[in-house]
């Protein structure tokens, strides 16, 4: 953890157990908010990996992650391409959810719209992967 002034950065591991996951996140970006002491601000969530992203969505039921593992199955089947790793579909579909997300900080917590959760998104897993999180003042 780094604090300085109107910021702080967060970094924290997860492991993946499976190919495909998403996992929910919203508690680390909530804490990383609550031990920031920022009032009012932003919190940046961003993953550092090409393989992996993050994204909001709803949280109350976990079907909904689960349809989009599925539709993007089908958007990015595993092959054939050309990348000699063989996981250009996880590469792919990295890009389409993104490696970033900014949430509002107001009143000190962290203010997600009513059913919005922060996921984490594996698409060549199982791994080790990091997540950071900044979070800015606005003042």
């Amino acid at each position: 953890m780094i604090c300085g002034g109107k910021m702080m950065w967060r970094e924290f591991n997860i492991q993946t157990k499976r190919q495909t996951e998403f996992i929910d996140i919203t508690h680390f970006a909530a804490e990383t908010v609550s031990t920031s002491g920022i009032g009012e601000g932003a919190c940046l969530v961003f993953v550092p990996h090409t393989t992996a992203g993050v994204t909001i969505n709803e949280n109350a039921d976990p079907d909904v992650t689960a349809d989009i593992q599925s539709a993007l199955a089908v958007m990015v089947p595993s092959g054939p391409f050309r990348h000699g790793e063989g996981n250009s579909h996880a590469h792919i579909k990295a890009s389409l959810i993104g490696s970033s997300v900014m949430l509002p900080v107001r009143g000190g917590r962290l203010d997600p719209g009513t059913w919005q959760g922060v996921y984490f998104c594996e698409f060549d897993g199982p791994r080790r992967r990091r997540v950071m999180m900044t979070c800015i003042a606005d003042r």
